[in-house]
């Protein structure tokens, strides 16, 4: 079984479908629990008993889970300064201590079985060190940072940890962000195109795939940094 948080929208939802599709077993993770192609669990990521429940619960229900991908996160384009304080908490409690959470409630069950795929999401504004987006880089280093340590923790028990740092991608995060900042990001990309969904989709398929079994503890930029 696959977890994927982020699940209602965006990536989460993309990657959801492109396993489902290819007839792997996913359980979505979202704040709003639903079903459709794919049955979605509540989950609030920034929960840390929440994590401990559905740990409980997959194991009570003898789901063996195989990888864990951490797609939930959330932006804030703003400088630093200017950034309200629940505004700087939702994000760091959102993209850092969700995924650290998710981790440290799901590796337990991979460890017993000695196998598994970790996949983080960062970005590549960590990379570039972006204007106006200080309090997002921090959290998104903080989960890259932390994902190469939990790598080095995980090694012995088989399981693969590694970050997904994309630029730019055409979902409804982007909505809110003008053509020139896009611009701005995209140049600095060794590949200098806005990408869509797909493209992380056939980054985390090949890092599922027993062709990464000797990858871990790595940044994988989609766009080129």
């Amino acid at each position: 079984m696959i977890l994927v948080t982020g699940a209602s929208r965006g990536l989460g939802a993309a990657i959801c479908n492109r396993l489902v599709a290819q007839g792997r077993d996913v359980i979505g993770l979202a704040r709003a629990g639903n079903e459709g192609a794919y049955p979605v669990r509540s989950c609030d990521v920034t929960s840390y008993e929440g994590w401990r429940q559905l740990a409980k619960d997959l194991r009570h229900e003898g789901v063996h889970v195989d990888a864990l991908i951490n797609v939930a996160g959330v932006a804030s384009m703003n400088l630093a300064v200017t950034t309200p304080e629940h505004v700087t908490r939702r994000v760091i409690e959102t993209n850092l201590l969700g995924s650290i959470f998710g981790c440290q409630a799901i590796a337990p069950l991979m460890i017993r079985r000695k196998s598994g795929t970790i996949i983080n999401f960062s970005t590549i504004a960590v990379h570039l060190g972006l204007k106006g987006e200080s309090v997002y880089v921090a959290s998104k280093a903080g989960v890259e940072g932390f994902s190469r340590a939990f790598a080095r923790e995980m090694a012995d028990f088989g399981i693969t940890v590694n970050c997904v740092a994309p630029g730019p991608i055409r979902t409804d995060l982007l909505r809110g962000v003008s053509d020139t900042q896009i611009d701005v990001i995209v140049e600095q990309q060794i590949l200098r195109k806005v990408f869509g969904p797909d493209a992380v989709c056939d980054t985390v398929e090949m890092l599922l795939s027993p062709s990464a079994r000797a990858i871990t503890g790595q940044v994988l930029h989609v766009g080129g940094a």
